[in-house]
């Protein structure tokens, strides 16, 4: 979650709704027709989500895990599995990845686990993570830890490349090794282990200023995009067989404070989130006003000498700090899990009793985008989102309950439905069906 410092030309109304007319379907027994092979999501178990605000972490409630969630059979059986592997909440949503085959899945730590013991502890009890554990994935159902590397202070996110054999991360404004990197590339073994990491250098990052704070791949092209917290922009870059990274084009100014980063499917636009979080706004991110989401077409222009502009191409709004980003696998749907103010103590008046997901209707031709609407619910702190291979469905990461009687939290099923005689009225409906997992879950992804 937060750092400790810190026109689809939609020409009518019924063009949209019309998209999602086939979504939300149930197979022929009437469940839950979510699909993909399993999900895999981690878990802080250190602290509440009211640690932000009041520094305390409160009881521990198990140990941090990776769950994997399997996604066959009747999904009134789902349950998953899990495993200890070191992660923290502190950061972007963005902790865990798999390579593109689901066979190993990647967890960094931006914070060690709180002390052993069972004393109260407030967040400066924790210290900063160096840890980057691989997770063999042969059997989904049992959870392997293959390899735990010091890589350097404070990772916060990672990123496979479409080929599944790089993998890159990214740390904090304080840099890893030593300091003295904003970004560290692996090569990825054929089963599974890390190479030595090659620390290369980024055009015009100013170490101690800048911050990049997610990063993706493209499905094509040897190529990257990242976005910088601090000083709101995306930058692209070409990553060579020597692992050497080339800016191209422009840098684009995007707007306040983005959080996550991802292509569309086919590679022509890249989707981003803003928070609008800053030291101007009250409490820092407490009192910040409903984020953006916006989209950025890569080679939006090509001159005759080969020099490339990347364009900014539109923006919707969302719910309050939407950290969470997913792009559905057939390009039409973007949606923001958005905290809102659920994760503040029980007494403090600005609480919001619910957090809200936001879905908008992507035309991945020309980048536009078109809010369909912003969906609360009952539920603490969701960080993130994805969607199911059919697109019509959305899982959700719920971090936990205002119920203090269910333990753990949750992965939550949501569907894509479209009312049948009212073809403009479309809804993301939260549904009865949920994965219980350890307390704390923050970064989810899925195997397809």
């Amino acid at each position: 979650m937060k750092s400790i410092l810190i026109t689809f030309a939609v020409t009518s109304a019924l063009v949209v709704p019309a998209l999602a007319q086939q979504a939300g379907t149930r197979d022929a027994h009437g469940r839950l027709n979510f699909e993909g092979r399993y999900i895999v999501s981690v878990q802080d178990a250190d602290m509440l989500s009211s640690a932000y605000v009041n520094g305390q972490l409160g009881p521990r409630e198990g140990s941090d895990t990776l769950a994997v969630v399997p996604l066959d059979g009747d999904p009134r059986d789902w349950a998953a599995s899990e495993v200890f592997a070191s992660n923290s909440v502190a950061g972007p949503p963005a902790a865990v990845e798999i390579t593109p085959d689901g066979r190993f899945a990647f967890v960094v730590e931006t914070f060690t686990p709180r002390p052993d013991d069972d004393e109260p502890h407030s967040f400066g009890d924790k210290s900063i993570g160096t840890a980057l554990t691989v997770i063999s994935l042969a059997s989904p159902t049992e959870p392997e830890v293959l390899q735990t590397l010091d890589i350097g202070n404070r990772p916060i996110a990672v990123s496979v490349n479409a080929t599944g054999d790089i993998l890159a991360v990214s740390y904090s404004i304080e840099g890893g090794s030593g300091g003295e990197t904003p970004m560290q590339l692996f090569r990825i073994a054929e089963d599974g282990t890390l190479s030595d990491p090659v620390s290369p250098n980024i055009e015009g990052y100013a170490l101690g200023e800048d911050n990049i704070m997610d990063m993706d791949w493209h499905p094509d092209e040897s190529v990257m995009v990242w976005i910088n917290q601090f000083d709101n922009t995306m930058q692209f870059a070409r990553v060579g067989d020597d692992l050497t990274v080339e800016p191209f084009g422009n840098t684009v100014d995007i707007d306040r404070a983005p959080y996550r980063v991802l292509f569309t499917p086919d590679g022509s636009h890249v989707v981003t989130n803003a928070l609008y979080w800053g030291p101007d706004i009250a409490g820092i991110w407490i009192e910040a006003p409903r984020g953006q989401l916006v989209t950025v077409r890569m080679n939006a222009e090509i001159g005759a000498d080969g020099t490339v502009r990347h364009a900014l191409v539109d923006r919707v709004m969302t719910g309050v700090s939407p950290e969470g980003l997913a792009v559905s696998p057939d390009g039409r749907w973007v949606a923001t899990t958005n905290l809102e103010r659920s994760y503040l103590p029980y007494d403090d008046p600005r609480i919001t009793w619910y957090s809200s997901v936001t879905l908008a209707a992507l035309d991945q031709e020309t980048g536009d985008l078109t809010e369909i609407g912003t969906f609360t619910y009952d539920g603490i702190l969701p960080e993130a989102a994805v969607f199911d291979n059919s697109g019509n469905y959305l899982a959700v990461a719920n971090f936990d309950h205002f119920d203090d009687r269910r333990e753990g939290s949750s992965i939550d099923f949501w569907r894509i439905q479209t009312d049948p005689l009212d073809p403009g009225n479309t809804q993301l409906v939260k549904t009865g069906h949920s994965v219980p997992v350890a307390r704390g879950a923050h970064s989810m992804v899925i195997a397809r």
